[in-house]
């Protein structure tokens, strides 16, 4: 049976789509939605002039600038094989009796996942996803951190909760990104996302950003610290270019977490 979709579902799909596959043609989107080619460029057209896409040669990609993340839910789906590998990895960067900080996200998630039930913790975060799911796990001490609700992302950011981090001594943090590149360094089109983000990086003793190659390329209004300001980045090799633009880096330590091999390989680059 052929999906039917109005015309805001459609372009929730595209959307969604070229998120997760970097650039989408039309012929492509026009048989998995079943519409015709008409149909999809005026969607596309309505896209564009949102900022969300730009038209390449028989198709579109997602603009370099991000003016909105998808919602919490539609992440979670995304490349989710992958966020497990990436939180696997994490793991083992996670000293047992530690303070860390899981930023909101659905790769951190994956870091929460992947805590063993006897492991002796404390952990700090903005996420609801992150806080449900540990709060029955006997052996983590947990803190949200409170503050203005994000209810796109399920999470808590601004002033508020930027200052109830003050107050704490973070051994480690990971940070999430939906955008980063060599120019802008980590970003985001959120305001109160960045406060949140900026305070964490400046307390905590060592600072990890992880995410997944598929949003590397792009940049959000708000700065949150170059890449170098971090001390290492986990992510995967998926894409070319951020491989590339990342070996080239004297500073942070780069790791790459490859799923195409029979086992998970991490590749580690002082």
């Amino acid at each position: 049976m052929a999906m039917v979709l109005s015309a805001n579902e459609r372009r929730d799909y595209i959307y969604r789509y070229v998120h997760e596959n970097r650039v989408a043609q039309y012929d492509a989107l026009a048989a998995l939605i079943n519409v015709s080619h008409m149909t999809i460029r005026r969607d596309v057209r309505i896209l564009e002039q949102e900022g969300k896409v730009q038209r390449v040669n028989g198709g579109i990609k997602l603009c370099e600038l991000l003016h909105q993340e998808l919602p919490y839910q539609e992440k979670s789906y995304l490349n989710h094989k992958l966020k497990k590998e990436l939180g696997r990895c994490a793991l083992q960067r996670i000293a047992e009796g530690t303070i860390i900080y899981l930023d909101a996200g659905t790769t951190t998630f994956e870091i929460a996942r992947a805590i063993p039930a006897n492991f002796h913790l404390t952990v700090v975060t903005n996420d609801f996803s992150i806080t449900q799911l540990l709060m029955s796990n006997p052996a983590i001490d947990l803190f949200h951190v409170g503050g203005r609700v994000d209810k796109r992302n399920y999470s808590c950011v601004g002033l508020s909760a930027a200052n109830f981090i003050k107050a704490l001594n973070i051994d480690l943090a990971f940070i999430s990104a939906s955008s980063w590149d060599m120019t802008h360094g980590i970003s985001t089109p959120y305001e109160g996302k960045a406060v949140v983000k900026q305070t964490v990086i400046s307390l905590a003793n060592k600072n990890i950003l992880i995410s997944d190659s598929s949003k590397y390329g792009k940049y959000g209004f708000y700065t949150v610290c170059p890449l170098n300001g971090v001390d290492e980045i986990i992510t995967d090799s998926v894409s070319g270019e951020c491989r590339q633009s990342l070996m080239a880096l004297n500073a942070p330590k780069i790791t790459f977490v490859d799923i195409f091999r029979e086992e998970s390989h991490y590749e580690k680059r002082k």
